[in-house]
C-alpha cells in the first residue's frame, strides 16, 4: 500500500500563505495523477488542485489565482502553495493519487488541518 504523508498545515491569518507538502513512498511519476482535496466541517470533500502525469493542472474555481500545485519528481513530493488565504479555505487537506486505469483517486493521505482566521 502506497503511503502519502501530508505536512505543512497549521493556522494562518486571512491574506496569509501556507505551503503543504505530500511525500509519497514511491515515485510520483508512477501515478496517472496526484492532487489535493479538502473537507470543511459539515461539507463534502472537494477537489482543490490536481496534476496529471503529463503535467496538466486543474484548479477549483475558488482557488484559481491563489493556489499553486507543483511536483518534485526527484524527491517524490507534491506541493500546494496557498496564498491570499481566506477563512473559507479552512479544512482538512488531503493528498491523493490516482492509479493508471482507475477513474477515481484511491490512494489517500491522512490529511493535514488548515485553519484560516479573519
Amino acid at each position: 500500500q502506497v503511503r502519502l504523508v501530508e505536512s505543512g498545515g497549521g493556522s494562518a491569518q486571512a491574506g496569509g500563505s501556507l505551503r503543504l507538502s505530500c511525500a509519497a513512498a514511491e515515485s510520483v511519476l508512477g501515478f496517472a495523477a496526484m492532487g489535493w482535496y479538502r473537507q470543511a466541517p459539515g461539507k463534502q470533500r472537494e477537489s482543490v488542485a490536481t496534476i496529471s502525469r503529463a503535467g496538466n493542472i486543474n484548479y477549483a474555481d475558488s482557488v484559481t489565482g491563489r493556489f499553486s500545485i507543483a511536483r518534485d519528481n526527484a524527491e517524490n513530493l507534491v506541493y500546494l502553495q496557498m496564498n491570499l488565504l481566506r477563512p473559507d479555505d479552512s479544512g482538512v487537506y488531503y493528498c491523493a493519487a490516482k492509479r493508471w486505469g482507475r477513474s477515481q483517486y484511491e490512494v489517500w493521505g491522512r490529511g493535514t488541518q488548515v485553519t484560516v482566521s479573519s
